[in-house]
């Protein structure tokens, strides 16, 4: 990449960014919100009119207020995506494979601050789906209503889990049924805004 971007690499990366920011259905005040910033900041980006749209933090910042990567934002542009190679997810032995479950992970966004001081309202999850929580980490519950509830665990037996959080605050341990979980994920890392 060049050093200094021509106007016109500038305004088709803002282009890029208001693509992606149309198909997210967000408005610029909606998105800008999300990065904590007002509607007119992030419609300086998507002008390319705001410095810094190259930067690699910006970006990062950017898209993860749109649930999207860097890399979504180059293949909104047209550029071809650098890909890792990738990572093994298991161990090898000799002429056996051993190979774990996929590295997905999924975000929520924080709408309240049931979990402060560990996480408040605009903080974004990032939590991986089969992966059990350990103790006083945080996890996603996924309710057989559909519901989905962020605590931090505490512990598991085969009638209940048990987990802080929720509208007591931190100190609070509820019980929850294990035949009202439909799936219990860990958090793997949290995003201030």
């Amino acid at each position: 990449m060049p050093r200094f971007e021509s106007d016109s690499d500038v305004r088709r990366l803002g282009e890029a960014l208001a693509a992606l920011r149309r198909q997210q259905g967000l408005s610029q005040a909606e998105a800008g919100q999300r990065a904590g910033m007002t509607s007119q900041g992030w419609g300086l980006y998507e002008s390319g009119k705001r410095p810094g749209l190259f930067r690699p933090d910006v970006q990062r910042r950017l898209t993860l207020a749109l649930d999207s990567t860097p890399e979504d934002l180059a293949l909104q542009r047209g550029e071809t995506a650098v890909v890792p190679e990738p990572r093994p997810t298991g161990m090898s032995s000799r002429d056996r494979d051993f190979v774990g479950a996929p590295n997905t992970t999924r975000r929520l966004q924080l709408s309240n601050d049931d979990l402060a001081p560990w996480a408040a309202s605009g903080v974004i999850l990032e939590y991986a789906p089969g992966r059990w929580p350990r103790r006083d980490q945080g996890c996603v519950i996924e309710m057989i209503s559909g519901e989905f509830r962020v605590r931090v665990y505490e512990r598991a037996d085969d009638q209940a889990l048990v987990v802080r959080g929720g509208p007591g605050g931190l100190s609070v341990e509820e019980s929850i049924a294990r035949t009202d979980v439909a799936s219990v994920s860990a958090v793997t890392a949290r995003h201030d805004q």
